[in-house]
């Protein structure tokens, strides 16, 4: 375990993670320095007293004078200031960092432009019927450095590229990339290969490795080895079947996908993937299947939030991404018309790998917020561009007829009209309601 005694410690970014931070350097006699870019942070009245706080930008002479430096990874490193300390020589961390130097219990990490969130908690389900003491946070539910607060067997982290920019001496039991596409490109100016690399820091001390058979971008930078399982449709040592429609592993039959909850090729490979890192840190595989057969997926992500009259309402407002709207539409099965909801902020993405599921004359889109002319693009004879969610919505309505599907899956970031993707999918499964 570090000793950070005497040292000057800044942390920038408050919000839980922020004071998740504070918290740990408080119990190891350490008062820290916080700042944060924002006028009025989050979190900033929980603050202790004897907690100084700059707050509307970043204080540069803070930084200099600093030790150590943990970083929010809603900061780039790129940040001027943040250039000018690593410059100096000032080590720059995150929470996973501090985290990592401290946990003693094997850990399970998890990354990908998609689905990690799925695979996290569904990980965590099987550990948990399995009777072990296991803990889920990092980019989900609790930050990282409130899990330490509990005695655990296991953890179980989700990880975002920002996050593992900052990580350096994580060394996961089980670590998977569950997919690399375009995301966050406005944060990446050397584009996919910047990103991707981001990613694989997951793997840099693993001791497995849970690689999509389908995805060469998720192997490890030196390619496939000893560490590596792989999981895929049609391929891999855990494998959907998609003709038998079976979950297989080695080619050994696991279950039929009408055994479990979750719903859509992508959530099966997310299925497998769980399934791969859970038997890779020895999760009795009968606590596994048992955990599979009764998770019932997330909300937002693939969610049936409303069905009348023969019309499906899919809520899939975590797909922020086009890779995630891609998965949703792969293999996706509609007898009637399907009326697909695009928008939002797209974070500088390219929208065209979509076009090869928007063909034919049962698709119709409806694009709207700030990428929404941009959306319409993608097939302009059958799109219709409004200015919000909900206008799309009131129009597509009176239209609907038995067989019909309407998906949000939008492709883009919700923080130009929304306060973040719940708020977004709360709000079209109450139109839903509403109007269905």
């Amino acid at each position: 375990m570090a000793d950070y005694l005497g040292k000057k410690v800044v942390i920038i970014g408050l919000g839980l993670t922020g004071l998740s931070c504070v918290d740990f350097f408080m119990a190891r006699g350490v008062i820290p320095l916080v700042m944060d870019t924002r006028a009025t942070p989050p979190g900033r009245d929980n603050l202790p007293d004897d907690v100084e706080c700059h707050s509307g930008s970043l204080n540069a002479g803070w930084l200099m004078d600093a030790d150590l430096i943990v970083v929010s990874p809603g900061i780039a490193l790129t940040t001027v200031e943040l250039q000018a300390a690593a410059n100096a020589g000032i080590e720059i961390v995150g929470d996973i960092e501090l985290f990592c130097r401290e946990a003693t219990a094997p850990i399970v990490a998890i990354t990908g432009s998609n689905g990690k969130s799925t695979v996290t908690s569904l990980v965590g389900e099987m550990a948990k019927v399995a009777n072990w003491q296991v803990g889920v946070g990092g980019n989900i539910g609790l930050p990282a450095l409130e899990l330490l607060k509990t005695s655990c067997q296991l953890y179980v982290l989700e990880l975002s590229s920002f996050q593992l920019e900052t990580t350096y001496s994580l060394k996961a039991a089980a670590a998977a990339v569950l997919n690399v596409t375009e995301d966050h490109m406005d944060r990446y100016p050397q584009g996919l290969s910047q990103y991707r690399a981001a990613k694989l820091r997951i793997y840099h001390q693993a001791k497995r490795c849970v690689v999509n058979a389908q995805d060469a971008l998720t192997l490890p930078e030196t390619g496939m080895d000893s560490r590596c399982i792989s999981f895929g449709v049609d391929c891999g040592d855990y494998q959907f079947d998609s003709e038998s429609v079976l979950l297989k592993i080695h080619n050994q039959l696991l279950l039929a996908t009408d055994e479990i909850k979750l719903t859509g090729r992508h959530n099966y490979v997310n299925g497998l993937a769980a399934l791969a890192l859970a038997d890779a840190v020895g999760i009795p595989r009968k606590a596994s299947l048992a955990a599979l057969k009764v998770y019932p997926g997330l909300n937002h992500r693939f969610q049936l939030v409303h069905l009348k009259n023969g019309v499906r309402w899919i809520n899939d407002s975590k797909a922020t991404n086009v890779g995630s709207t891609e998965a949703a539409l792969n293999g996706l099965k509609v007898d009637g018309t399907l009326y697909l909801l695009l928008g939002g902020e797209g974070k500088s993405a390219d929208f065209s790998p979509l076009k090869p599921f928007l063909s034919g004359n049962k698709v119709r889109l409806y694009c709207f917020g700030l990428d929404g002319k941009r959306l319409t693009q993608l097939r302009p004879e059958m799109a219709t561009l409004t200015e919000t969610m909900e206008q799309a919505i009131r129009d597509i309505a009176p239209r609907l007829v038995a067989g019909d599907m309407v998906l949000l899956s939008p492709a883009c970031a919700s923080l130009d009209q929304f306060r973040n993707f719940e708020q977004r999918g709360h709000e079209f499964a109450r139109l839903a309601e509403e109007l269905g």
